[in-house]
């Protein structure tokens, strides 16, 4: 997970009961594994976003297929707040017109959600995008 809250990839949960074979240690080397195979495409994920600029029309049309054609799962509610995170946005590092600020600006709306919406609106989130690169 970014500093931003962004992030993809599924939760997988730790299936065991409790038996005398089950290693905690184990567990986490595994998990932790699965986390550094995937840090790398996240990475190149935010780079490549960082350098594809948007005009502000197709961050318009981003936004309206988030919110009113339903695109992604998200509340409607939210379209102005994405809208003004990225017009408008607070932080000078997501002032540049690209996918990353975009990106910033769902998230950044995402963040009013209760933590189970939050969490399953943000794993979406990257896949909308990509697919409106």
């Amino acid at each position: 997970m970014c500093s931003n809250l962004a992030f993809q990839g599924e939760f997988t949960p730790v299936l065991a009961k409790h038996s005398k074979n089950f290693s905690i240690v184990d567990s986490l080397a595994i998990g932790v594994d699965r986390i550094q195979r995937n840090f790398d495409p996240l990475r190149q994920q935010v780079e490549a976003w960082r350098s594809r600029q948007i005009t502000d029309e197709d961050a318009k049309l981003v936004i309206y297929k988030a919110f009113i054609e339903g695109d992604l799962s998200v509340p409607r509610s939210l379209a102005r707040d994405v809208h003004r995170n990225y017009f408008e946005p607070v932080h000078a590092e997501f002032a540049p017109r690209t996918m990353w600020s975009l990106s910033n600006a769902f998230t950044s709306a995402l963040k009013s959600l209760a933590p189970i919406p939050f969490f399953q609106a943000t794993a979406k989130l990257g896949i909308f995008l990509n697919s409106n690169n």
